[in-house]
Formats: structure tokens, sequence, C-alpha cells
């Protein structure tokens, strides 16, 4: 089950879609906190074999890349950078403590919330990003624009009713005094149009098609085919959609609940006013700009709601993400960071505690990351320190084909493994590796989605756990994405164990 289920939520990350990317606070932000490289990082992997082009060359390359940039040079650059912002506010939130009792994103951004939950790795998720607009490129209603009104949904419907165009529709509503539209462009000319005449203003989204209109209908058979093809997870976290108006189930198959989005309006107010009943107080925009934060501040005005941006700069260009993080940890709702007792006095004695924390806030992750490498370097150097100088008889024997690759060396070969030792003991060895305590790897506790062990870490010490079991070499065609709980690595060693051939006896 997902997570705080018995409890009515209180905080809440609300993902942007359309518009929430912020290449300026992202680069910030890559500055100073491990996470955004590291996701980018992983979204590379997958834009290099979808498209041969790395997504972090496109973001964080010579020139500052904005939104419009990444529209102009491709579709799919938009989409997945708004994607990996997203995606790396979650993770520097996280890491600092925050624990949302609730996902809710925003047309784009509910991929990204359910990929935040657990439902998707993150480079599949990728996957149905890109995916997505591939399959609107193939189809004609690809061939429009989306234009915010300063209007309420009911008068914008009264508006579309008298062009009396099928393919026009409300595509999200904000608030009650802003609706966007979707459809062609000749026809939203006319909109737009109408509008002046009746005083409503309106603005362009910078958005590559018209999402949520009927003209996408099409295109959404192909792409729940297949989203149907990708491997999905149990929900670790609720997930609420806008789209939908409700929670998902943990379990729910989401390849037609995405398809649906393609002609489904998104009614965000009605989703913040249902999740502030439900109990939230506060809502953190997980994303670039402040968009969706400015809207809950508007939806809850003359409430107790606490709604915070991330990856924006405030009026005095000072990156948002530093004081949204302060004014949590000062609610309770992230770790103490920088002055836990101790701390200062430990690394720092002589500086006051005001510049100490300043530099924890900007250099605090990275430093945390360059002490784990190096206590990983110094741990496996005196590991080799303290073996033993071994004979030429006790030397290991040369790499043998798959099939004669020696047992571990606490388990002969086809002795029957108990399953949960070899969790107890890959639980320990992940837990030094990686300096977690041994609690954390709860059973079906996800490494990368809920512990943030990158892939690139998880291949290290997959690799670790081979040489510990003497396990065979791993097919051309393994897949890590299977391997993402203990338990699932554990069932992994044992079945490997399990059909090693038995030994043919001497003479």
């Amino acid at each position: 089950m997902p997570e705080n289920t018995s409890t009515a939520p209180r905080t809440a990350f609300v993902l942007p879609g359309q518009g929430g990317f912020d290449g300026a606070a992202l680069r910030r932000a890559k500055d100073t906190h491990p996470q955004v490289r590291r996701v980018f990082e992983r979204l590379d992997t997958t834009t290099e074999a979808l498209f041969s082009q790395r997504i972090s060359d496109a973001v964080f390359g010579p020139e500052q890349a904005d939104l419009r940039d990444l529209l102009a040079k491709d579709p799919w650059m938009s989409q997945v950078a708004i994607y990996g912002a997203g995606l790396a506010a979650h993770e520097i939130l996280t890491d600092h403590g925050v624990r949302p009792d609730v996902l809710a994103g925003h047309s784009l951004g509910e991929i990204t919330a359910l990929v935040a939950a657990g439902a998707f790795s993150s480079e599949d998720g990728v996957r149905i990003v890109a995916q997505r607009v591939a399959v609107i490129e193939r189809h004609d209603g690809a061939d429009g624009r989306m234009v915010a009104l300063s209007a309420g949904a009911d008068r914008v419907r009264m508006l579309l009713g008298l062009l009396d165009e099928p393919m026009l529709a409300v595509a999200t509503e904000n608030h009650d005094e802003q609706t966007v539209v979707s459809g062609p462009d000749a026809v939203l000319d006319q909109v737009t149009a109408v509008a002046a005449q009746l005083g409503i203003g309106a603005i362009e989204i910078d958005a590559p098609f018209p999402f949520h209109t009927p003209a996408l209908a099409p295109a959404a058979p192909e792409f729940e085919a297949y989203v149907r093809t990708l491997k999905q997870h149990p929900l670790r976290r609720r997930v609420y959609s806008p789209i939908l108006q409700r929670y998902y189930e943990p379990d729910e198959p989401l390849a037609g609940r995405l398809a649906d989005h393609f002609v489904q309006p998104v009614r965000f107010a009605a989703a913040v006013r249902r999740l502030h009943g439900d109990g939230v107080s506060t809502f953190v925009e997980a994303g670039g700009r402040p968009a969706l934060s400015k809207l809950v501040t508007r939806l809850t005005r003359g409430s107790n709601v606490r709604s915070l941006p991330t990856l924006a700069l405030d009026d005095g260009g000072r990156p948002a993400l530093d004081s949204t993080l302060r004014e949590l940890r000062e609610a309770g709702l992230a770790d103490a960071g920088p002055d836990r007792p101790g701390l200062a006095e430990l690394l720092a004695p002589s500086v006051p505690s005001d510049l100490f924390e300043a530099y924890w806030e900007a250099h605090g992750p990275e430093v945390r990351e360059r002490i784990r490498t190096d206590l990983d370097a110094f741990a496996a150097s005196r590991k080799q320190e303290r073996e033993p100088e071994r004979t030429p008889e006790q030397a290991p024997a040369p790499e043998r084909a798959p099939q004669e690759v020696p047992a571990c060396v606490d388990a002969p070969a086809n002795a029957a493994l108990d399953r949960d030792e070899v969790f107890a003991e890959l639980r320990t060895l992940y837990a030094q590796a990686l300096e977690y305590p041994e609690e954390v790897f709860e059973a079906g506790v996800q490494l990368e989605a809920e512990l943030g062990v990158d892939s690139v870490k998880q291949v290290e010490l997959l690799s670790r756990v081979s040489q510990r079991y003497g396990l065979p070499p791993r097919e051309a065609d393994f897949r890590l994405d299977p391997y993402n709980t203990l338990d699932a690595i554990a069932d992994f060693v044992v079945a490997e164990l399990d059909r090693r051939p038995e030994p043919q006896p001497v003479g």
C-alpha cells in the first residue's frame, strides 16, 4: 500500500506540466545540489538511446537554454526537460527529509508524479514522455496550440460554443479567472479575437501541441499500447489526479489512464480544493517556475495553507529552493540540516554559525556525497590491506566459462541456500556500501525511487553481489529494472545459485 494512507495528508508535492521549466534556476540548483546531475545522467542514457542526444547537453550546454529554445530545437527536449526538472526537485526535497503525503501532477506533471511515486523507473518515464510526443506528431492533432484566457471555465465554454468547433476544448481549469483552451491554430485565432472584444485577456502557452483536446483521440490507442509494454510497479505514495479527480489505486493499470489524458481536461482548481479539504496545508511545487505555487496561493487565499516554489528564482534573483527548504525545516517538515547539534562545532568550530549554515545550504549534499565516495574507497583499501598474501596454490583460478564459475565461498555448489539469510546478507552489504541504516532496507522498498540509489550505483552493487556469491556473468541483454528491490535481488541470487551444475566427481 502507498505510504500514509491511514492518516489525513498534510504535505503535497505538485509537479508542473507545460511551462514548468526555469533553465537559470535549474543551473543554479545543479551547482549546489548533486541530485540534479544524478537525475539528468539517468535520463541521458535513455535520450541517447532514443535520439542519439543527451538531454543534459541541451539543458546545461554552454548557452543557457530556456523553454522556448528547447521547443525550437525539438518538442521532446522541452517535455523531457520539464519531466527531469520535476524529478530533480522531488529528489532534492526528499533527500532533505521532506516526505510528501500525496503527489499531484499538472498535465505532463502527472507522469512525473507517478514515476516519483514508484510506478515506473525514471528511464521508463523518459520513454513514456518521448512516446507521448511521437504519437502526437504522427497524427493531425499536433497542428494547434494552447491559449490561457483570463476567465472562468463556464464563461470560456460559452465562448467556445459560439464558434461551434468540435476540436476546440477547455484543456485546463487553473482557477476561477484562468482557463486554458486547446485547438487548431486558425480557430484559436478566432477565440482570441472574440475574447479581446469581451475584455478577456489571452496568453500563449509554451507548449509544442494542443494537449487535452478531442483532436488527439486518434493518437491515444497507440500510446496506450506502448505504455502497456513497460513494467509497472505498485505505487508507494498516494497520487491524486487532477484529470481523473481522484486518487490512483496502488495497483491500478496506468496505460489506459495515461492515454485518457490526451482528451480529458485538467481540473487543477478542483484538485487543490479537494486536497485542501482532505487536510493538506503545505503545497510544494516540485519543478521549474512558480506557476503552480502561485495558483495554490490564489485558490486557498484566506486559509492557513503554505505554498512554496523550488526551481525558480525570486524577485532578487535568488534561488527559491533555499528559502523553501529553510521554511520547511522551521515547520518541522524537513531535516534539521546544518544546525543539528554538534555538526558545525565538529567540522568548523571557529566559523560563525550563520556562515556555516549558508555554506552547508549550498554545498552540504555535495560534501556528503564526497565523504561517502571517499569512505567507500578507504574501506576497499583497508579490506585489501587486511587480506593475507596468497601463495600460488591459493591464488584464484583464472576466469572460466559461465558453467564453471566457482561457487560462493560460504556455500558449496548446489547446497540449499536459505533465502532469508541471503536477504539479511544483502541488507548488510547494501547498508555498508551506501552508509544507510539497515532498517531502511525493508521488504519491497525500491532502491531508486525511495532510497535514491541511481542506476550506476545499483550496477556497481550488483557486481559486488555477483562476486560475493560467485554468480556467473550476466547475459548481454540483462536489464536492471526488475531488480530494484533487495527482495528481487535476493530471489535473483538464489535462482542463479540453483541453476549451477552439480560438481563432477574427480577420477
